[in-house]
């Protein structure tokens, strides 16, 4: 096994290959003066099994071409089979036709990196379930519940706690997340005017009395948590808090989150943490480092993946 790391998350890189006790591959990964991506595999590959480390977070287009131009030297370098470890997929929620003359994005990009000479994908939360069938080659998509629940029973009283879903799309997530905790489930019914702008309608559920636990795989612009947070805050809720995957956060949403009634936003480092979120005194991450360690050994000795999670 290698593990070759690009550039949009390194210490996450540097997290998976101390759990594994292996060492980075040696590589430069650069620009040129106009921007264009250069990579050089500095090691061996012929035959080997590589594993390529990289989120396509923002910049999103700079850090898939950085991923793309990774595989394309891997490739040509001979390695036997290369699996694109993207701990955040990046356009999975342009997944299906939202109206006429639009892309499905996240196919385009199934079809890029198959195409750029991938022969696996290992990814976390997927946006929609559906896009591993995007892809002609095998994705195994984890899931960060366990590492959520497991810091969930360390905080909270099982007896006073509801898992919610902050909206209608999102209660499949929620439902297995209550299972695994024996919790209550409540559902926010949302009704989203334009792209960006949500619009809290009726909670389903009782959540007086008790603590709130949002749960999500993207939080963006975190317009529809804080409107869930303040909505939950004035249906009676003890505290509400959100355990997200994918911190993405972009624009004002680090500001709006430290100003909602919102006790503490978690997230996973599936996305490197600005200065903002390592500042923020109410936004947390939790390492999946070991999680997508583990995937890739089994993947790397042909063990089952799905046991992971039985």
């Amino acid at each position: 096994m290698k593990i070759l790391a690009c550039n949009s998350n390194r210490p996450l890189s540097e997290a998976i290959s101390t759990y594994l006790q292996d060492t980075l591959t040696k590589a430069s990964i650069r620009r040129f003066a106009d921007m264009e991506v250069f990579v050089e595999i500095l090691e061996n590959v012929r035959g080997e099994d590589v594993f390529v480390i990289q989120s396509t977070c923002y910049p999103a287009n700079d850090n898939l071409m950085e991923l793309l131009v990774a595989i394309d030297a891997l490739r040509r370098g001979s390695a036997q089979r290369i699996t694109a470890v993207m701990p955040y997929y990046g356009y999975a929620r342009q997944d299906r036709k939202t109206g006429p003359r639009t892309p499905i994005s996240a196919k385009l990009v199934a079809n890029l990196l198959t195409n750029a000479g991938a022969d696996r994908v290992l990814t976390l939360d997927l946006h929609a379930s559906q896009i591993q069938g995007f892809f002609d080659i095998p994705v195994d998509n984890l899931y960060a519940a366990p590492v959520f629940v497991k810091d969930i029973k360390e905080r909270y009283d099982p007896d006073g706690l509801v898992i919610v879903s902050p909206d209608v799309g999102g209660v499949v997530r929620a439902r297995g997340m209550a299972k695994r905790l024996d919790a209550d489930l409540a559902i926010i019914d949302k009704r989203r005017e334009r792209a960006g702008v949500s619009e809290v309608m009726n909670i389903i559920g009782d959540v007086r009395g008790r603590d709130c636990i949002l749960v999500d795989d993207i939080v963006d612009s975190a317009g529809t948590l804080c409107n869930a947070a303040v909505a939950l805050t004035e249906a009676g809720a003890t505290s509400v808090s959100a355990y997200v995957t994918h911190g993405v956060l972009s624009g004002g949403a680090v500001a709006r989150i430290t100003a909602s009634p919102m006790k503490e936003l978690v997230t996973t480092d599936s996305i490197l943490a600005t200065e903002a979120v390592r500042v923020s005194h109410n936004i947390r991450q939790l390492t999946i480092a070991p999680l997508i360690g583990e995937a890739m050994f089994r993947i790397s000795s042909e063990q089952s993946v799905s046991s992971l999670f039985d």
